[in-house]
């Protein structure tokens, strides 16, 4: 059968989804009309970006980048409307194009996409004109029948919120792809693979696209939502899916997956400086018939030719930060002859939007990069759901004494003062319960609160940092079994995690011991923290699950459920005139 994408986008279904693992067939723009001349390669641009998070408005973040001085500075960037004319601008220059995205384009979302259950960024990626879109870890926070509905449309509640509130929803237009993610008869949830194919006769190019979650995406989501699924390895995935493509014609093979790295040194967009991360060792066992990996998960930006990091895998690798704050413009240029890529390059365009004021001061736009405006239409898609959502988003909750913020850039594996504030909140929600300690993940941490200018705080603000709603869980733990949880911090299973401590509670780490003793003091309420000793603690309940990696929390004695972080946090907030921004460090390696 043909499934038609808007925006005249043909889309060729070559195996109904009650048989998943087969690939998705489409035809193109471009299609029947060479990309450059009658001889030579054939060019596509693949319009590139991953870990969209329902960011409907800019976000109040920026992009590092060069400043054309040795040094760095902040651009602002984001914003659906700009992202939208920032895809086009690419997109014009390639008669031939394909525009795919690596994972979690959904959930952890900006409020006024979470509480329509983000139905709203589903009909922004179908008017941008989205082609491909791989399953990340957040895609499944709802679960795999809200998965379903995303997909296919349809306004049947599975979850606590209402669909369909302010319009029918038809589902995406463009489609998922999950070729890791399986049933017990093996069976992948969307289709592993898809093919897109322009100009014709001597002169077509067909590209093969394998999209795909990581493996531990199990850790990352609540059990009950992915009841009866598993998380294939991800090479393993891959490199069964790239015969079957070469097997249906494709020239090019390009991999969509929610897997990532990260990069050392002074920021670069464009840059890929001491790679380090999970996506590495998944590339080095990788097919060398892979051309291009488009990857996410990370929240960071970078370009990486890795055939110089492995020159047996000559592979192209790519990610976009996060936010929609950029979007990858990548060139492969296909030899129709031989039926293979002879060249590739890319880079990331900062999706520059609009100024604002951070924790540090106005963010004001450049004329070193692109200043993009927003595309009307998208503007005005947008507003509607903004102004739906400003009942929630515009009601004061109480004052802070300054900004509370996160680590950032080499320091991303701290919670810093926002940290501190959140696992405060929660321990002062549970004290009913026994709670003593509590802890929080630096990764659940996902926007700095900015007061106003007389300290006042919305719901908007807060639920920007923590839009998960997860309940806190209060359990018993022994002093070595908190131990052993925080060692997991700096195991090998997972970037590096130093989770935020309450008031009362501290620890230093050493990372230079071996793994598994790299704790050397903690301290609770001014003495060492005695190993045999119980002790209530306090997590929400992505950790109390083992999310992050963080399995010490699981299964814990007495275990008594609170209410959702959100609730903690606004209780906190507002308990008192001025609440202070806790700054004082809690966490940190010796000798700091």
């Amino acid at each position: 059968m043909t499934y038609v994408l808007r925006g005249a986008v043909a889309l060729t279904v070559s195996v109904l989804l009650s048989a998943c693992a087969g690939p998705i067939a489409s035809t193109g723009p471009g299609a029947g009309s060479p990309a450059v001349t009658e001889a030579g390669p054939v060019e596509v641009g693949i319009i590139a970006f991953n870990d969209f998070h329902g960011s409907l408005e800019p976000p109040r973040q920026s992009v590092l980048a060069p400043d054309g001085k040795g040094g760095t500075m902040q651009v602002p960037a984001g914003g659906a409307a700009w992202f939208a004319s920032a895809l086009e601008s690419i997109r014009s220059k390639y008669p031939n194009h394909l525009t795919v995205s690596a994972g979690d384009m959904i959930s952890a979302s900006q409020l006024a996409s979470s509480l329509y259950l983000d139905e709203p960024t589903i009909g922004v990626m179908n008017r941008i004109g989205v082609d491909f879109n791989a399953v990340g870890n957040h895609e499944f926070d709802r679960g795999t029948r809200e998965l379903r509905r995303m997909q296919d449309g349809g306004c049947e509640k599975f979850t606590a919120k209402q669909p369909c509130q302010l319009e029918p929803f038809t589902g995406a237009t463009f489609r998922y792809l999950a070729a890791s993610t399986k049933d017990a008869s093996g069976k992948t949830l969307f289709p592993a693979t898809g093919i897109k194919s322009f100009g014709e006769g001597s002169r077509k190019v067909t590209i093969g696209v394998i999209g795909l979650t990581l493996k531990g995406t199990v850790d990352l989501v609540s059990p009950e939502g992915i009841r009866g699924y598993t998380f294939a390895d991800e090479a393993d995935t891959i490199n069964a899916a790239v015969p079957q493509l070469k097997a249906q014609g494709a020239d090019a093979i390009v991999v969509l997956i929610h897997e990532g790295g990260k990069t050392k040194g002074t920021p670069d967009p464009n840059g890929c400086n001491d790679l380090v991360g999970d996506i590495k060792p998944i590339l080095d066992r990788l097919d060398t018939r892979v051309d291009l990996v488009v990857s996410g998960h990370t929240h960071w930006e970078y370009v990486c030719d890795y055939g110089k990091i492995n020159p047996a895998k000559p592979i192209l690798l790519t990610s976009a930060g996060v936010y929609g704050k950029e979007v990858t413009d990548i060139t492969l240029e296909i030899d129709p002859v031989r039926h293979q890529v002879v060249s590739k390059k890319a880079h990331n365009v900062i999706v520059q939007s609009i100024p604002y004021t951070s924790a540090t001061g106005l963010r004001e736009n450049t004329t070193l990069y692109p200043q993009f405006q927003p595309r009307a239409d998208i503007l005005e898609y947008v507003k509607r759901y903004v102004d739906a959502s400003k009942a929630f988003t515009t009601r004061p909750i109480g004052k802070l004494s300054g900004p509370a913020t996160r680590g950032d850039g080499a320091e991303s594996a701290f919670g810093g003062t926002l940290g501190n504030l959140i696992a405060d909140a929660q321990l002062a929600a549970t004290r009913s319960a026994g709670a003593q300690i509590a802890f929080m993940n630096p990764f659940g941490l996902r926007a700095p609160i900015v007061p106003a200018a007389d300290g006042m705080v919305t719901f908007g603000d807060l639920y920007q940092t923590q839009p998960f709603g997860n309940e806190v869980v209060t359990e018993t733990m022994t002093g070595a079994e908190i131990k052993a949880t925080l060692e997991q911090g700096f195991d090998s299973n997972g970037p590096e995690q130093v989770l935020s401590p309450s008031a009362g509670f501290s620890f230093r780490f050493d990372r230079s011991r071996p793994i598994g003793d790299r704790i050397v003091a903690m301290t609770f309420n001014g003495k060492p923290l005695d190993l045999k000793a119980r002790y209530r603690v306090t997590v929400n309940g992505f950790l109390a699950l083992g999310g992050d990696t963080f399995s010490g929390f699981v299964g814990k004695p007495d275990a008594v459920t609170g209410p959702t972080d959100m609730e903690a946090l606004e209780s906190w907030v507002k308990a008192v005139p001025l609440r202070t921004v806790p700054a004082e460090v809690r966490a940190a390696p010796v000798g700091r």
